[in-house]
């Protein structure tokens, strides 16, 4: 068995409501093992036969439609895909950890139009691109940041995505170790 975290989009904002605890039952139900949650905004440590993160995402954004009748989106991650997504974060060694922040994306990113975003961006986060991720570091904050708004007009990213600070990251690796 391997271990995975599923990383999931609109969970417990907007009105999406959800047990952990429930959350947690509905996914032994459907063979997940050793499941576990880490804070209650959508994070889920689990088990199960190796495969593809990919199908492991569509699986468990199909159950919480299918039990409760939320439309989520499960970024998927093994614990050596998560460590990169800190490791290869560019602004980790000198950013605040609390905002310092990896966007992890449904769709491999489209990197020519986050470069050409980017590079006409002019408010004060920091920007990197990664593959199926970016990076951000909101240097004055997320909630006063301009920047989800402008890439939405942008039209930028054009798959579903859920963000994720570092400091919750490393806490969430940490947990994987256990």
């Amino acid at each position: 068995m391997a271990r995975y975290v599923a990383l999931l989009g609109s969970i417990n904002v907007g009105g999406n409501r959800l047990l952990m605890a429930d959350l947690r039952e509905a996914l032994e139900r459907e063979d997940f093992e050793d499941v576990e949650t880490v804070v209650a905004s959508g994070n889920v440590l689990f088990s199960h036969d190796e495969r593809p993160s990919r199908a492991l995402a569509e699986k468990i954004a199909y159950i919480i439609r299918d039990r409760f009748d939320i439309d989520t989106f499960a970024a998927v991650r093994s614990k050596d895909e998560l460590q990169a997504a800190i490791i290869d974060n560019p602004f980790v060694k000198d950013g605040a950890p609390n905002f310092v922040h990896t966007i992890f994306l449904a769709e491999p990113l489209d990197k020519e139009a986050f470069h050409a975003f980017a590079s006409r961006y002019e408010g004060p986060e920091r920007l990197a691109a990664g593959v199926m991720e970016f990076y951000v570091d909101f240097r004055e904050g997320v909630g006063r940041s301009m920047l989800d708004p402008a890439m939405k007009k942008a039209k930028v990213i054009k798959s579903r995505a859920t963000a994720r600070n570092v400091r919750s990251l490393q806490r969430i690796l940490d947990k994987m170790d256990n």
